[in-house]
């Protein structure tokens, strides 16, 4: 089916998202099980900052479709660069798009990801629904495993592509698990496992965002020459708070997000 619409966009990366993490729609039934309305806060995507795929290339579907640039990052340790977006309808989710910085890696690593970009066929970058795709690539498990040992990050974009990295749940929309503490007790007493990296509740009611994440589900993923157990996605979960002037935070915290990132760490 071609998709045309931000509807179903959104429907169709969701829908890819839970393929490869159950855990997701696991966690959203059980909220729901409990009388809660789920809503999305934001969706996180990754990519690297080559001409042909960097985060302008992937935002262009989205601004098409009413999103407006609204805030950038720097992730220093990480050497990555990233922009959220929010729509002027504001029930729609806040979209956050992330790139590697290719420069600041090996030769080594840049030439296997500019090999990786050259399979892509010529023009697929502008399809509409580009960031709901998959990986399209072939890629070997041995530069998977050379790029890994530079990059998590590297990795996952390498073995996954282009489909959401996260999605995320607006704690502030639930009632009986509001505060950030109720609900990463509820997860944890229902089995579901949380990234402890920065602690288990990232940022403070001082910076207006608190977050925490499911650790990423191992899935195995094929490769041209075999197959991998390796990090798949995380499901995040975001209180804001609000402004001195009581409008609340949209914005994203670079810290927070840096052990945010650490989801898919194979370490973890």
């Amino acid at each position: 089916m071609t998709i045309k619409t931000l509807p179903d966009l959104l429907d169709k990366m969701w829908q890819e998202y839970i393929t490869i993490n159950p855990l997701a729609k696991k966690v959203s039934d059980l909220l729901a099980s409990q009388g809660e309305v789920v809503h999305n806060d934001h969706i996180a995507l990754r990519t690297f900052n080559h001409p042909r795929v960097n985060v302008d290339v992937i935002a262009q579907p989205f601004l098409e479709s009413g999103y407006v640039f609204k805030g950038d990052y720097h992730f220093v340790e990480k050497k990555l660069y990233a922009k959220h977006y929010e729509h002027t309808d504001k029930s729609m989710p806040k979209i956050f798009i992330s790139e590697l910085m290719l420069e600041k890696f090996s030769q080594s690593l840049q030439d296997k990801v500019g090999k990786l970009i050259e399979q892509i066929p010529a023009g697929l970058e502008l399809q509409y629904d580009f960031s709901s795709i998959g990986r399209p690539w072939e890629i070997t498990t041995e530069d998977y495993n050379e790029i890994l040992k530079e990059s998590d990050y590297a990795a996952w974009v390498s073995a996954f592509g282009y489909r959401p990295n996260h999605f995320t749940v607006f704690i502030n929309d639930l009632k009986k698990y509001s505060d950030i503490k109720v609900l990463n007790e509820f997860l944890q007493n229902s089995g579901v496992k949380l990234n402890s990296s920065g602690g288990e509740i990232k940022g403070s009611k001082e910076v207006c965002l608190e977050q925490s994440s499911t650790l990423a589900n191992n899935i195995e993923v094929a490769f041209t020459n075999g197959k991998l157990n390796i990090p798949a996605c995380y499901y995040e979960f975001a209180k804001r708070y609000p402004l001195p002037n009581g409008e609340l935070y949209q914005g994203f915290v670079a810290a927070s997000a840096d052990k945010i990132f650490e989801s898919t760490s194979k370490g973890q």
